[in-house]
């Protein structure tokens, strides 16, 4: 496929984003087309340009580490889509960080917790799980981090929410969390949340290491 038709495909809806990965990861040479079609100002373009680049982040990090940066500037978009997208791609690109790149951003990361969008909070908790696997040595930064949202501004509803995504979170690198009576006593405030969802992680957390 020529790479000048690829971006009209998509923005016709002739190619889903899932088969668009594909496409690209059998010919890298498109990769620059995937980057290019985040400046389009057709939806259809631009956020299936900005899956891709998720996916790719999942199965072929390595193909985007060399533009770490770029997403570290896309956290600053006024876009909120975009937003989460790097956030999410990003937390991949920890698995093949050997220039350390994440930790000097480690701060401008965490203080995402406290965005006004819960959406972002979310996306935010979810990644840390797998920093926190990618980089042990950010552990107590992250756990410290993660409890923090406790005391967040936040409605509650919203923080009932965020409670449960962070006790999931913290289930995937437990062993690695050095004070973990913290964490138990954090999850072990959720056995009486309003939020059932929030509730039944909570047990199921404290059933598996207390």
């Amino acid at each position: 496929m020529e790479n000048e038709d690829i971006l009209k495909k998509i923005g016709n809806e002739e190619i889903e984003p899932d088969d668009f990965a594909e496409i690209i990861k059998k010919n890298w040479d498109l990769l620059s087309e995937v980057f290019k079609g985040l400046d389009s100002t057709k939806p259809e373009i631009k956020y299936s340009c900005a899956k891709v680049l998720r996916s790719i982040s999942e199965e072929n990090p390595e193909k985007l580490y060399a533009e770490f940066d770029f997403f570290v500037n896309l956290l600053g978009s006024n876009n909120k889509i975009l937003n989460w997208i790097a956030i999410d791609v990003l937390g991949n690109l920890t698995k093949v960080d050997t220039e350390n790149k994440f930790d000097t951003i480690s701060e401008k990361f965490f203080h995402l917790l406290t965005d006004q969008s819960m959406i972002t909070a979310v996306h935010t908790i979810e990644n840390l799980g797998k920093i926190a696997k990618a980089k042990p040595h950010l552990t107590k930064q992250i756990t410290d981090n993660l409890l923090k949202i406790e005391s967040t501004p936040r409605t509650q509803e919203c923080k009932n929410i965020l409670f449960g995504k962070a006790i999931v979170a913290f289930s995937g690198f437990f062993d690695q969390i050095a004070n973990k009576d913290d964490v138990i006593s954090f999850a072990r405030k959720q056995l009486n949340n309003p939020r059932n969802a929030t509730k039944k992680i909570a047990e199921k957390f404290l059933k598996k290491f207390k």
